[in-house]
């Protein structure tokens, strides 16, 4: 970023601190989606992702007079958001984390046949695709979060190693590894079991019965499948592809980023137009 950018960031910052309400409406506008989209891979599920969202712009807010444009904000926002997410305690997965072994053996010997039909009359496509979303994200959670998180950045955002191991507090070349290492984990085991990115016989559609019985989806509640798709380009500006590092790029397309939810963006705005705001700003 050039030193003008950075002074008229700067001043757009110093403007939303003092209390101009659209400088800071605007600087949430540009981060949510990314912070929501990082919380979804980091925590699994629509829900969890929801409410660590509206944690991290919160905290965002209340630090916004410490941002001093030594990185763009984008990098500052990520560097609250993986620090935030990778100590967080309260999602569904964090006392009871998935391994690939326990995945591995629930598609050679989960008994998928003898489940009745309970679709509830929602098209089986349809929940085929809601569970290959589901199931994929939730995959992520096999990885520890520090891994978690180098595959996201790497593969959903496509970070920069310089900017990703400023966020991370590495080094450029311990990231490279580290996504390479990750990566082709995650390869390894879709390509083995999974006959939706890789050569394995699990079939969304004929295990979406099976899932419903163990809720892993829910036919009344489908969210990746009626969640708005948007591209990484209008999420974020932190870009730089990472792919020459390998070939894997097409076994990871359910890498997919999502608006934030309705819900998320009405609740912020609420504390926008709370008096708490106007307390958090003399702060």
């Amino acid at each position: 970023m050039d030193q003008k950018k950075k002074e008229e960031l700067q001043a757009f910052v110093d403007k939303a601190t003092a209390g101009d309400k659209k400088a800071l409406e605007t600087l949430i506008a540009g981060v949510q989606d990314m912070v929501f989209n990082l919380s979804l891979r980091m925590l699994g599920t629509f829900t969890d992702a929801e409410d660590a969202t509206q944690d991290i712009l919160l905290k965002m807010i209340t630090h916004l007079s410490s941002f001093r444009g030594d990185s763009s904000f984008t990098t500052w926002v990520f560097r609250i958001a993986v620090n935030h997410l990778k100590n967080y305690k309260k999602h569904m997965f964090a006392h009871f984390a998935p391994t690939f072994a326990y995945y591995g053996d629930d598609i050679e010997n989960g008994n998928i046949k003898d489940v009745p039909d309970l679709t509830q009359n929602v098209e089986k496509d349809l929940l085929a695709e809601e569970l290959k979303m589901s199931c994929t994200n939730v995959m992520l959670q096999c990885l520890d979060a520090e891994s978690r998180c180098i595959f996201i950045l790497g593969t959903m955002f496509q970070i920069d190693s310089r900017i990703a191991g400023e966020i991370l507090d590495i080094t450029p070349e311990a990231y490279r590894q580290r996504l390479s290492r990750t990566r082709k984990k995650m390869a390894d085991f879709l390509g083995q079991y999974c006959g939706e990115y890789g050569s394995g016989k699990c079939k969304c559609k004929d295990r979406v019965d099976y899932a419903i019985q163990n809720h892993r989806i829910n036919p009344l509640q489908l969210d990746y499948t009626t969640a708005a798709e948007i591209s990484v380009e209008t999420m974020t500006d932190v870009k730089n592809a990472m792919e020459a590092i390998d070939n894997l790029s097409q076994d990871f397309s359910f890498c997919k980023p999502y608006q934030a939810p309705e819900h998320t963006k009405r609740l912020i705005q609420q504390f926008l137009d709370s008096t708490q705001l106007s307390i958090i700003q003399k702060s």
